[in-house]
């Protein structure tokens, strides 16, 4: 593998600041970011990518690629949480299982955007579609589904003396955390903003979806990196087994997904996208999710998995590693 994408990855102002962020906790400096900035951060990256997304897509029209990319997206996102859960059940109990499980077949937007920032870098810039924002859209939910679903079924069998967790379940509101929670429902209506304002609509907000946007993910990985390190200590005390998974299931959805980005014929840029999507984790839609409806789950345990390890990893090595393979397999 070339080593200059990993150094020149790792040399990107999001990532030097995110290792900024890390730096400021282990040094214990007084670095702190407000709290409603972060949240402010994060909706802005979906409006953006989401009314990028969106614009893109009516300017390239839904073709046979785009339809088997979203339908590939939709399935993905709905077999990771299930072979994930039965290795996990290794080691775990049920809802921890489950709640990891949900966790890792889902997403993280921001991997997803600072891998197409990555994208962007390159000389010359590998182009991508706007229709894997859409993609990325439609992996939030299932994922959450297929672990409720999970839980619902092995609590049976194993509950068989009483009902009562079975009849705490609300599908309703599973349903609607998992259509209608705020991080999903911004980036499908941003979508769909962008696609039916068509180029007048882009050129008016261009300046603060285009130029502005880099700026804003320096500053969110800024306070990720504080976060996630903040949350090394939870993972000091869950033990090798799921440090290993933390690390080892992403790069193996990512192979699962550059060969099914190869095999339905998606250019270069779009399968280091789909890659990535398959192997992020989800930090922020799946925790809300799980603390509602699965609160035996600890959520220490999930969170910091994907947050101080998966996403790290990610965004330092997994990207350039991704885009390694893919340019192998691509010739």
């Amino acid at each position: 593998m070339d080593s200059s994408l990993i150094l020149s990855n790792i040399l990107n102002p999001p990532v030097l600041f995110f290792f900024i962020g890390m730096m400021a906790v282990f040094l214990k400096s007084d670095l702190e970011i407000p709290q409603p900035l972060p949240k402010l951060f994060s909706l802005y990256l979906l409006f953006a990518i989401g009314f990028k997304g969106g614009h893109e897509i009516h300017e390239s029209g839904i073709n046979s690629e785009i339809a088997l990319t979203l339908l590939a997206a939709i399935m993905a996102a709905s077999i990771v949480p299930i072979y994930s859960f039965f290795i996990l059940k290794i080691k775990l109990d049920v809802y921890n299982a489950a709640a990891i499980a949900a966790t890792y077949g889902s997403i993280s937007a921001v991997t997803f955007v600072t891998a197409s920032s990555f994208l962007e870098q390159q000389t010359p810039p590998i182009e991508y579609g706007g229709h894997m924002v859409a993609a990325l859209a439609l992996m939030e939910s299932p994922a959450i589904i297929v672990g409720l679903i999970l839980v619902r079924l092995f609590t049976r069998s194993q509950d068989t003396q009483s009902d009562s967790t079975t009849e705490e379940f609300s599908w309703s509101e599973v349903l609607r955390e998992a259509f209608l929670n705020g991080s999903v429902f911004l980036l499908l209506g941003s979508l769909l903003v962008g696609m039916i304002t068509s180029e007048n609509g882009w050129n008016r907000l261009e300046v603060f979806t285009g130029e502005i946007f880099y700026g804003m993910l320096t500053f969110f990985l800024l306070d990720m990196g504080l976060v996630a390190a903040r949350r090394i200590d939870d993972l000091k005390k869950s033990g090798s087994f799921v440090i290993g998974f933390s690390i080892l299931m992403p790069v193996f959805n990512a192979i699962i997904g550059i060969v099914i980005a190869k095999i339905i014929g998606m250019s270069p840029g779009n399968a280091l996208l789909f890659a990535v999507l398959c192997a992020s984790a989800s930090y922020i839609a799946v925790p809300a999710a799980m603390r509602m409806t699965v609160p035996e789950a600890n959520p220490s345990l999930y969170i910091s998995m994907a947050l101080a390890l998966t996403f790290p990893f990610n965004i330092i090595i997994g990207i350039p590693i991704y885009l390694a393979i893919i340019n192998q397999v691509w010739g």
